[in-house]
């Protein structure tokens, strides 16, 4: 189909349509290989559109997955010491996709995936204050006075490490089951804090990542985000 030169650079995330405008009368768009002038149109489907000498290439569509990562499974695509890694999982997609942040090899839960470079920065910087909340099987049982030290927070390594939330969900025998919700996310800094008040974890999983929940997915599965998580997230940039 026919389009406008500057819907279509635009469209390919080459510059914006006014950029795009300066490109063309600079004489730095070719629509095959004769230059291009202002208000002429072309088929991007059929046509060859180069900028600078460099043909333009469709982009892939940005696609956006929420992942269960088990347990004993890198938050890589490759590992040098031949461990699972997450691409063992992701084989039937199509987009080249990388996950977004980690989860340490014994954690499991909730993992995002995507093409966005953009969004996967913006989620990952400390400055975004995204939340993620933790289901956490520790060793004993704890007490409220731990709870309540937990939330004060917990200094590691010379730097205090306070949660948003901390709550006790579930005593059993000889472990106790507590939710917690960080803002940051230091390295191993949840396993950290419970080893500094005497609870070592047993199991962790994270169940969710601002307004995206693992919900019911199983370790392994993935599913697509939904039009209003990923527009949760954005809201977040």
């Amino acid at each position: 189909m026919l389009e406008r030169l500057q819907k279509i650079l635009s469209d390919y995330g080459i510059a914006s349509r006014r950029h795009a405008e300066e490109l063309i009368k600079e004489g730095r768009v070719t629509v095959n290989g004769q230059i291009a002038v202002i208000g002429q149109k072309a088929d991007p489907e059929k046509d060859y559109i180069k900028v600078d000498g460099k043909l333009l290439i469709k982009p892939e569509p940005k696609v956006y997955y929420a992942f269960y990562k088990p347990r004993k499974v890198i938050t890589a695509l490759l590992d040098p010491q031949g461990r699972p890694t997450i691409k063992d999982f992701i084989k039937g997609i199509k987009f080249r996709i990388y996950p977004v942040g980690r989860l340490d090899f014994d954690s499991e839960g909730l993992l995002l995936l995507t093409n966005d470079g953009e969004l996967a920065y913006k989620v990952m910087h400390p400055s975004s204050q995204i939340e993620k909340t933790y289901m956490v099987k520790v060793d004993g049982i704890v007490e409220p006075e731990t709870i309540e030290k937990l939330r004060k927070g917990i200094k590691i390594e010379g730097k205090l490490a306070v949660p948003v939330s901390v709550h006790l969900v579930k005593k059993l025998k000889a472990n106790s089951w507590i939710k917690i919700t960080l803002h940051e996310g230091r390295k191993r800094q949840i396993r950290k804090m419970l080893e500094r008040v005497g609870h070592p974890v047993i199991r962790l999983i994270r169940i969710a990542i601002d307004g995206v929940k693992l919900g019911d997915l199983k370790p392994g599965q993935l599913r697509p985000l939904t039009k209003e998580e990923i527009e949760k997230l954005r809201r977040n940039k």
